[in-house]
């Protein structure tokens, strides 16, 4: 089955290569096949091929072939399919695939490139630090760059709120009380897109918040059975039970689904809703209402009592090479990265997607800075980086988030009751630490 799947995967990539336009000079350009994959909606086809005409015009004998490649998950197994011989030379991939693109495929690290740089020092520092957390490995190595990153941030209905006199929640417990002042027959008062088989994500910011961050720096450890994370999960599995069987009754039961939940805020079927800032440009183009942002509320955690949980997330750019290419190619693939990273295209990235722009000096220059003036939204999540964690990453990362998620969702369901929590936390931590005893 696996062997089929990789057939496929790869009988598409190369359906999609083959549009490479006929006219152009396979041996004299440098070709950079590009893969690219987003979770937000919007022309980005078209906004890609612009950058794209934009950087060949400005790099002649390098042509860009854009290939959108699906989500993120779509995009990593395609990848891996191409095994030894990968038909990619840069991607868009999840920042927290690191790992498993370094045990599994070819991507190179970068530091050579940077030392090359004019000023890489000032290059490199002018990130935000909180999106190298998910690039760079113990020894230093620098295997990413930011592209298109984020936060979940807490969008809230501005108008119910001011309709009913209503303070926006900074912590967990006025988030409760927000939720259950608004939540009404027809309107949910939260919505956190947990449903499915991805609400580790989600789920991270709650456990951050409570004390308990899955990781921590250290590829070869995951805490997935500390007593906070229990606290977390109870947490969030209240959020979507009714009052009568314990939970806060202000949301779906099992949490909302990833795609559905920006609608539902749109369509005012949710007063808030947890979601990736990258939605917040779709969000304001479609809401009748005035869109609030505001840090996620924080849980328990800190020496203070308050504790801000908020993981990065969004994707990186990796640069692929199994020892074939040439001195050309990999310099036309690091010149991509750096356009695509640079201030210029992160501000106009920014300002297009809702993305937040990784480089400092991006907010400081069009379309961005004039954008940020007349919707502060969009600096909410910029802000919030200054309390965020790194996002989930480990050695064999998909298959212990795939133990995470799968009981997340049990739990989180009601397929799995509370009262069972602790234990499925602790068969899972052993699958888990089992999958990492090699590293250990």
């Amino acid at each position: 089955m696996r062997y089929i799947v990789r057939l496929i995967a790869l009988g598409i990539v190369a359906a999609l290569l083959a549009v490479v336009p006929a006219t152009m000079s396979q041996d004299d350009d440098v070709v950079i096949n590009f893969y690219w994959a987003s979770a937000v909606e919007g022309d980005l086809p078209g906004i890609f091929a612009d950058y794209a005409a934009q950087f060949e015009a400005e790099n002649p004998g390098v042509t860009i072939n854009p290939v959108y490649t699906g989500t993120y998950t779509q995009t990593r197994d395609t990848i891996l399919a191409e095994g030894d011989s990968p038909l990619v030379d840069v991607a868009i991939m999840l920042a927290t695939d690191m790992y498993t693109f370094i045990d599994d495929s070819y991507i190179i690290p970068l530091n050579s490139f940077i030392d090359e740089m004019e000023d890489g020092e000032a290059w490199f520092d002018d990130f935000f630090p909180a999106f190298w957390a998910n690039s760079i490995d113990p020894a230093g190595n620098v295997w990413s760059v930011s592209f298109q990153r984020s936060t979940p941030i807490m969008f809230y209905n501005a108008d119910l709120f001011a309709e009913e006199g209503i303070e926006v929640p900074t912590n967990n417990e006025e988030l409760i009380a927000a939720a259950q002042a608004l939540h009404t027959s027809d309107r949910d008062g939260l919505q956190i897109p947990v449903a499915g088989n991805f609400p580790i994500w989600m789920f991270q910011s709650f456990a951050n918040a409570y004390g308990a961050p899955l990781t921590d720096g250290d590829p070869t450890q995951v805490t997935f059975n500390a007593p906070e994370t229990l606290e977390a999960l109870e947490f969030l599995t209240r959020i979507g039970m009714s009052v009568e069987d314990g939970g806060f009754g202000v949301g779906p039961m099992g949490g909302s689904a990833w795609g559905e939940t920006p609608s539902a805020f749109v369509a005012g079927q949710a007063a808030m809703i947890y979601h990736t800032i990258g939605s917040l440009t779709n969000i304001l183009q479609s809401a009748d209402f005035e869109v609030g942002l505001s840090f996620l509320p924080s849980g328990p955690a800190g020496e203070d009592g308050t504790g801000y949980g908020s993981p990065t997330g969004g994707g990186n750019l990796y640069i692929f090479d199994d020892g074939s290419k040439s001195e050309a190619e990999l310099q036309a693939a690091w010149d991509w990265v750096v356009f695509l990273s640079s201030a210029e295209i992160q501000s106009d990235w920014g300002a297009a997607t809702g993305y937040i722009a990784s480089r400092i000096s991006s907010w400081e220059i069009e379309p961005l800075l004039s954008l940020t003036e007349e919707f502060p939204q969009y600096a909410v999540a910029r802000d919030q980086l200054d309390f965020a964690y790194e996002e989930f990453t480990a050695y064999r990362s998909v298959e212990i988030q795939n133990i995470i998620n799968f009981e997340l969702s049990n739990v989180i369901s009601g397929s799995v009751s509370l009262d069972e929590a602790a234990s499925v936390l602790e068969n899972a931590q052993a699958q888990i630490d089992g999958l990492l005893e090699e590293f250990n």
